[in-house]
């Protein structure tokens, strides 16, 4: 499929500032019909939600979906636990690497892929506080470079 039907629902920017990101998934979700019609309309986030991995099924907790308008008795709780879908060897990779200490599975972002609704989740080492200090300097100093650029060439 194309770059083009790919539409962003949510986003995780917290994530890039916990964790280093080594490896990357792209996971579906088991959903209920009212449910991905709210994901439709972008009422998601993952900004709480964690992941983790019991009796080789992978599920992400914290995941909030609002409740679709329209959908009454229908709509899930929107704190419901939700199953991601992985072939088994991802999940075996993931839970090995998982084992080790400091490594964590965290969802990235969540995205309508064509007319399915896709997770991109992230094997992540957890970052340290002097790192995240560093990443913010790199940013800064990143930041004021550019700003300079701006000025030398329009001053």
């Amino acid at each position: 499929m194309a770059k083009a039907d790919v539409k962003l629902i949510a986003n995780n920017k917290k994530a890039y500032h916990d964790f280093f990101i080594l490896d990357t998934y792209e996971a579906g979700i088991a959903l209920h019909g009212t449910e991905v019609k709210s994901l439709r309309m972008g009422k998601c986030s993952i900004k709480e939600s964690f992941i983790r991995i019991e009796n080789g099924e992978v599920f992400i907790y914290g995941m909030h979906i609002s409740p679709y308008e329209k959908g009454n008795i229908f709509n899930k709780d929107p704190l419901r636990v939700k199953k991601l879908l992985l072939h088994k060897a991802e999940i075996n990779k993931m839970l090995g690497k998982t084992k080790e200490k400091g490594m964590a599975i965290v969802p990235l972002k969540v995205y309508l892929r064509g007319s399915l609704v896709k997770m991109e989740i992230g094997l992540a080492k957890g970052k340290k506080l002097y790192d995240k200090r560093d990443d913010i300097a790199k940013k800064d100093q990143k930041r004021e470079a550019e700003r300079e650029f701006k000025v030398r060439n329009f001053g």
